[in-house]
């Protein structure tokens, strides 16, 4: 496979968008179109069916599973997509159609969905309850996975915007992980594996977004579900979605991250995986915490008390109704040396308009605020 050269917006279901994606949504424009397929697989804390949508018929097995935080729903969109994609006929949707065998949970917390929180309606972070499996939904895919007994696992999530792609002013847009499956972070043959398909996904991302990639960090930490399945032999990748320059609701994101799971399954299909160098993973610069959402350069002009100082500003998400606004908030002040900002004060970028956000209100704070 030399490369995917697929349009993405001809697949893209346009049915869902934004950063507010709940249950109630997906059921009313995404479920409808394979109905008899989906199967329960458990219930949220609140009742809500848990649902796993199998597709394919090839011997590797591929467990993904996305919004396990209910506030990161990028990932969700771009499962449809691929999905969309998959039914459509395209030779290399019939190469992993017939190549793979996959259980796709689109939503593993509809009640944080629903709310917009990480946690689960029981306010418990699912992806810290590997090993307690104290909660409904964390049972529920571990007996998925028992059942299923999968070859792969993607674990998709979102990343906050402050994430940069190694020491640059650079967004990581996508980050992966292979995570770690002990305190000493060994290199085991299916951790091997998982950043086998990693280096085959960036090859393929840093043509698109070249220097936007990042690889999270591999602190093991066994109360996570990516470190217990790599633990338990299975080769399995963290997918984060990242910031896009003006891209708040994460329309540009979702592509690549459609771009990436069709090159992973494209690799897995094709019994590729060996063609790419564990080494290359790290090759991949480790996300660093470099970037706010507005970094304010000359704050003096505007409140004099802060002259030789830089302000960094960081936008707090917050529901309103079915809508996210981002609420700007004063996150750090000092030199910032070696820090960047996606956008500054003097040139913001007219899509934060779009947010309700201006200069006049950031003017405002700065002034208002006691620092």
């Amino acid at each position: 496979m030399k490369g995917i050269l697929i349009e993405h917006i001809d697949h893209r279901e346009h049915s869902i968008q934004g950063r507010y994606l709940n249950l109630e949504l997906l059921k009313a424009h995404c479920f409808s179109k394979h109905t008899g397929k989906l199967l329960e697989i458990g219930k949220s804390v609140k009742g809500d069916s848990l649902y796993a949508l199998p597709l394919g018929r090839g011997k590797s097995k591929v467990l993904m599973w996305s919004q396990m935080h209910g506030n990161e729903s990028t990932t969700t969109k771009a499962l449809w997509d691929m999905i969309n994609f998959l039914n459509s006929g395209d030779p290399l949707a019939e190469t992993i159609l017939s190549g793979c065998s996959l259980m796709i949970i689109p939503m593993l917390n509809p009640d944080g969905a629903m709310a917009y929180t990480r946690e689960n309606f029981n306010g418990v972070d699912l992806n810290r309850d590997a090993l307690a499996l104290s909660q409904p939904e964390s049972k529920a895919i571990r007996q998925l996975f028992e059942d299923f007994k999968p070859d792969h696992c993607f674990n998709l999530h979102d990343q906050r915007t402050l994430f940069s792609a190694g020491r640059t002013g650079k967004p990581a847009t996508v980050s992966f992980l292979s995570p770690a499956s002990d305190e000493g972070r060994e290199l085991t043959p299916n951790r091997e594996t998982a950043m086998k398909i990693i280096a085959a996904m960036d090859a393929q991302l840093q043509k698109m977004i070249p220097g936007q990639l990042g690889r999270f960090d591999d602190g093991y930490n066994a109360n996570c579900i990516g470190d217990t399945f790599q633990g338990l032999g299975v080769p399995t990748i963290l997918f984060e979605a990242g910031h896009y320059p003006g891209d708040y609701h994460r329309e540009k994101t979702r592509e690549y991250i459609f771009h990436a799971l069709l090159q992973a399954l494209g690799t897995i299909a094709s019994d590729r995986i060996d063609r790419f160098a564990a080494d290359s993973y790290f090759n991949i610069p480790e996300n660093e915490k470099l970037h706010f959402d507005i970094l304010i350069d000359r704050p003096e002009a505007i409140k004099p008390t802060l002259k030789g100082q830089r302000v960094g500003i960081r936008f707090r998400e917050t529901l309103q109704g079915d809508k996210v606004n981002f609420i700007p908030e004063i996150a750090e002040v000092g030199p910032l040396e070696g820090f960047y900002g996606h956008q500054d004060l003097e040139n913001l970028d007219s899509k934060l308009f779009e947010l309700g956000i201006g200069r006049e209100m950031i003017v405002k704070l700065l002034t208002e605020t006691k620092i």
